[in-house]
């Protein structure tokens, strides 16, 4: 991804909630990423979603923070915030607390923001924390990947 980006031209940037930073951890062990990464926010509160990365107060309360709604939103906001080509969001319940019937530990949604396209995904992972935040981390790299292919498909119908 990081080679895709470079060769693009393209910037990144994340909103990470469930994560904690463990994306931008990913992300900055590849050789060559300060090229293309500029940074994240880790959002873990609402007030930080909201203050820092403009989520709308009426979306965290119609849908809440585990969300595609919010994911998009902090995608969005991330991108605007540090001017970014695309960004990335991920927002969910890795429990063990947290989790209600209608939102089981496990839940997750990654948000991908371009000029180009704008993407929400929803996931519903199993295992304890660790796992769910890794498998977490693994979906937006993934979303990230195929975003590439995404721009690129979009850039060649645009010429």
């Amino acid at each position: 991804m990081v080679a895709r980006f470079t060769e693009k031209g393209w910037t990144l940037v994340l909103a990470e909630s469930c994560t904690g930073g463990m994306v931008a951890q990913r992300i900055t062990s590849v050789p060559g990423s300060s090229a293309v990464f500029l940074g994240g926010v880790v959002a873990y509160a609402n007030d930080i979603k909201h203050d820092v990365l403009g989520v709308p107060s009426a979306t965290l309360a119609a849908h809440g923070a585990v969300s595609a709604e919010t994911a998009l939103a902090m995608a969005q906001g991330a991108r605007q915030l540090m001017h970014a080509s695309v960004a990335a969001s991920v927002t969910g319940i890795a429990g063990p607390g947290g989790a209600t019937p209608c939102k089981p530990a496990g839940l997750v949604f990654v948000g991908v923001a371009s000029a180009q396209c704008e993407s929400t995904e929803r996931f519903l992972f199993s295992g304890d924390r660790d796992a769910i935040r890794t498998q977490a981390c693994n979906a937006v790299l993934a979303m990230l990947l195929n975003a590439c292919r995404d721009f690129k498909d979009k850039e060649a119908e645009t010429r």
